[in-house]
């Protein structure tokens, strides 16, 4: 992902049973493209070893050794100030303590404060806690969780769920995945659409028949939410429209959750009130059921004769509000076409007042509904076109939010 692409990030790894996940973060941000150092403490040595992460990351893992073996007065200073990004994870209560009140007593530590010392360029550093039950809640702790706070440090978690001890409560680790949407947003924040609000819709409606059928579309979402991930990693606030689709939403999106056409609209209008921009990536309904039955139809009942009336329309109703909506600067939507692709764009273009539209041929077995690939070609109000091959909708997603960030500059 571009948001990784030539970015330093220190993960230190602490005492704690949670090691074993680091070695997954670690693997995960390189993958991803970053460039991964880990420091390990003396006591994640005692739960993982460094050639784990020497393996994962391609790169050298730092211990205690190599602090105390000549090299302090070069490697922590070399490590806190070329850094992106210092990531603790696992963060135990003692290390939480050690940050707080400036105890640097080991490499992790004393590379922190060089991280977090240097005036010339903020170094986001961000703790995800693992610690038993009690813990975390400790007086002691809470005060050193608002020390840091205070002073900038982002808190991931802990998390709710059973310790190794058999304790339960709060204290564990929040799982890899969430951890890195997380670095993604600090990475990011500083994108070139930092300050803008994007709204952002994703899925297909689900429209009643009876309390328990309803009609809906092949959308699965996928396209919609790699855009709000994209607009977040370009430092956007991205608040996303979706229809429930069981896939995990990106970390830092505001989140509203719609069923039918009528809300979607509903959810639309009242977010696009301060927003510089809307993508309409949901497949929403153009029909609906006119009379929707109070209880579940029966098949001794006989066939039910459904009749069917226009949904609301989404990007037509904000067509005609775009004059009063004067921070909103871009819309854009999608057509999603089984023949006639570029006439039918053209045409929902022009209807819709867009600024650019996505045409995707949805008959194409890789491209469209529920595979993760998509095949686009840009329509711009003004005329302008242009195609793209088959590439990820990750991929899809970036080349839509440059165009988004080029219409708000």
């Amino acid at each position: 992902m571009a948001v990784f692409q030539g970015k330093h990030i220190i993960l230190g790894v602490t005492g704690s049973i949670a090691a074993y996940k680091a070695a997954d973060l670690a693997s995960k941000l390189t993958q991803q493209g970053a460039q991964v150092d880990v420091i390990l403490s003396a006591g994640a040595e005692k739960f993982i070893t460094p050639l784990t992460f020497q393996s994962v990351t391609g790169r050298r893992a730092y211990t205690d050794s190599d602090l105390w073996g000549g090299e302090a007065h070069i490697l922590h200073v070399g490590l806190g100030h070329s850094t992106d990004l210092l990531v603790i994870a696992p963060c135990t209560a003692n290390t939480l303590a050690k940050l707080a009140h400036g105890i640097a007593d080991n490499l992790l530590t004393v590379t922190a404060l060089a991280a977090g010392g240097e005036k010339t360029r903020e170094i986001p550093i961000l703790v995800a806690p693992a610690m038993d039950a009690g813990m975390y809640e400790h007086p002691a702790t809470q005060a050193n969780v608002r020390t840091l706070k205070e002073r900038g440090v982002l808190f991931i978690g802990p998390a709710e769920g059973r310790m190794a001890s058999g304790l339960v409560g709060l204290g564990r680790m929040v799982e890899p995945a969430e951890i890195l949407g997380h670095i993604r947003l600090a990475l990011g924040r500083h994108g070139r659409l930092a300050g803008k609000h994007l709204v952002i819709t994703a899925g297909g409606t689900q429209e009643p028949i009876d309390p328990v059928r309803y009609i809906t579309n092949r959308s699965s979402g996928k396209q919609g939410y790699a855009l709000a991930q994209a607009a977040l990693d370009e430092g956007a606030a991205v608040t996303l429209v979706t229809h429930p689709t069981g896939l995990t939403p990106p970390v830092g999106a505001q989140v509203l959750e719609v069923r039918t056409a009528q809300e979607m609209l509903e959810a639309v209008l009242s977010a696009i009130e301060s927003a510089d921009g809307l993508i309409m990536a949901a497949a929403v309904a153009d029909f609906r059921v006119k009379q929707v039955a109070t209880h579940k139809l029966k098949k001794n009942e006989g066939i039910p004769h459904l009749e069917l009336e226009a949904a609301p329309d989404v990007l037509g109703t904000v067509a005609n509000l775009r004059h009063r909506l004067k921070r909103l600067k871009a819309v854009i939507g999608f057509a999603a076409e089984s023949h006639d692709l570029l006439e039918n764009a053209l045409a929902k273009l022009s209807s819709k007042k867009l600024d650019l539209i996505a045409a995707n041929d949805i008959s194409a077995p890789d491209a469209g509904f529920s595979v993760n690939t998509n095949r686009i070609t840009l329509l711009y109000a003004d005329g302008r076109r242009q195609s793209f091959p088959l590439m990820s909708k990750d991929e899809v997603a970036q080349i839509i939010l440059e165009q988004v960030a080029a219409l708000l500059e």
